[in-house]
């Protein structure tokens, strides 16, 4: 639903000011690109912060606590 939404907006920008949609189509996998590193790095802190909880928390539930 999200892709339809996003097309239909392409096309009026196409309709509006056409250079400025092809220049978001033309720019569109170059920032793409760019933010894949950050999303690697944010998925990585994630794993580590993921780590370090379930460490923490294992002597209490090795102890019989609630699960989360």
């Amino acid at each position: 639903m999200m892709t339809i939404f996003t097309f239909l907006l392409w096309c009026i920008l196409l309709v509006l000011c056409w250079p400025l949609a092809l220049l978001a189509l033309v720019a569109w996998p170059v920032v793409w690109l760019l933010a894949l590193p950050f999303r690697l790095a944010g998925a990585v802190v994630a794993a580590a912060l993921a780590l370090i909880r379930a460490l923490l928390f294992l002597p209490a539930r090795l102890l019989g606590g609630l699960p989360a």
